[in-house]
């Protein structure tokens, strides 16, 4: 149930191969249970109803990155930040936060960011290397501030509280983008970039009403979610509805068309992660009859390791498995037994959460293989020899606010007493 899936990956077939290839293996030779227990284990995975939250926000954030909402975000964070050091870099980094409360989707949020602003970031004088790893690694806070489609992937695979998830997500997700913030300025002093822009409040009120219709979008999902009215995954589908009568009624930057082209580009995003979602399912089940996950926690209680040096150790391991592996994949396939390896040794499973999030988020812009270098590539254009190291400064950033928020655990769950 190790080698098999490893050797797979390395002959580069598609995760939901791999576990469906594993887990017919270990049915066939190794068990007595009948294979229809593969149809039972893969459609039970998939009737969850937390899950249905999943094809409404990637719904509900191709519409709104469609649908003129970005630039409006964009022109609202610049006339916040306005004449301050790095102001365009930090308004990108404030639209990234503000759309990931929006999308929940990290490559969605490094296009409809990455595309406006790339540009104008160069004409600014920062250059290739800084503007493209920016951009890269700025999508990742997507997956942190709530909603989060990785945070309720993870909930369903630890059976935990996606309310939870999303409010132990703000701190951290607001402190990463403060770090990146502080980065920011510190380049633009060092490179002497000025903006000429200024902050004023008729920019400000300009600004606000023009996006008000865009900020209402996370204002109504997570004001409704915490205040008790709707639940995430009703919350997802307001937001859909929401999305299309901002961006078709109000906007009018988005068509009926627009609306259809979206609806079959979410239903193909939704089944590939569906079919993780079913074969998953299947390969947690065999790994707990099978006493393997049992096993594992067996033998690091036996080393009596320490929870610090466990959390450790996982980072380490997942910031590696997020190199090669996307976030779906790497949550459904791994959470049941890392969550159980935590439960054991006493660790808060909403804190452990958040760290599995993290870890893989800084994944999807570590190269080799990170989900949004190959988007940042395709968007703007770079080559690799540029692209790897602009993303150095900020991988080494979020690690760092990573173990912040690994090892002061109240980071993450203080703000769970006030919900």
């Amino acid at each position: 149930m190790i080698a098999l899936p490893v050797i797979l990956l390395l002959l580069g077939f598609p995760v939901f191969l791999v576990l469906l290839g594993a887990s017919v293996a270990v049915l066939v030779f190794f068990s007595n249970d009948p294979a229809t227990i593969i149809h039972q284990q893969m459609f039970g995975s998939v009737t969850k109803f937390a899950l249905l939250a999943v094809p409404f926000f990637i719904f509900a954030g191709e519409m709104m990155s469609r649908g003129g909402v970005s630039i409006r975000l964009i022109n609202w964070v610049g006339s916040i930040v306005g004449g301050v050091r790095g102001a365009l870099p930090m308004t990108v980094v404030g639209t990234a936060t503000v759309f990931g409360a929006i999308s929940g989707s990290t490559a969605a949020t490094v296009a409809a960011v990455g595309t406006l602003t790339y540009d104008p970031l160069r004409a600014k004088g920062y250059d290739e290397k800084f503007a493209s790893g920016l951009l890269t690694s700025s999508g990742a806070i997507a997956n942190i501030i709530p909603p989060s489609i990785a945070m309720i992937l993870y909930a369903y695979a630890a059976e935990t509280s996606v309310v939870d998830l999303f409010a132990a997500g703000i701190l951290p997700g607001l402190l990463l983008a403060a770090c990146f913030g502080t980065y920011i300025y510190w380049y633009a002093r060092r490179h002497n970039i000025r903006e000429s822009e200024k902050v004023s409040w008729a920019g400000f009120i300009a600004a606000t009403k023009s996006g008000a219709w865009a900020l209402g979008a996370p204002v109504i999902v997570l004001g409704g979610i915490y205040s008790g009215v709707f639940a995430p995954t009703e919350a997802a589908g307001i937001a859909c509805v929401y999305a299309i009568f901002v961006t078709v009624c109000i906007y009018r930057e988005a068509t009926w068309k627009d609306l259809f082209d979206v609806a079959a580009n979410s239903v193909y995003l939704t089944a590939q992660i569906f079919l993780i979602v079913a074969f998953a399912g299947v390969y947690s089940w065999l790994l707990t009859v099978s006493g393997a996950a049992q096993g594992a926690i067996d033998l690091i209680e036996g080393l009596n390791v320490s929870p610090w040096m466990l959390l450790l150790v996982i980072n380490v391991f997942l910031l590696l498995v997020g190199t090669v592996l996307d976030t779906a994949s790497a949550i459904l396939v791994l959470t049941p037994l890392l969550a159980n390896i935590a439960s054991a040794l006493g660790i808060d499973l909403v804190h452990f959460g958040i760290i599995v999030v993290m870890n893989l988020s800084i994944g999807t812009f570590t190269p080799p293989f990170g989900l949004n270098i190959f988007v940042g590539q395709a968007v703007f254009k770079v080559p690799l020899s540029s692209l790897y190291p602009g993303l150095v400064p900020f991988i080494l950033i979020s690690i760092g606010v990573l173990l912040v928020v690994t090892y002061l655990p109240g980071l993450s769950l203080s703000i769970l007493q006030f919900i």
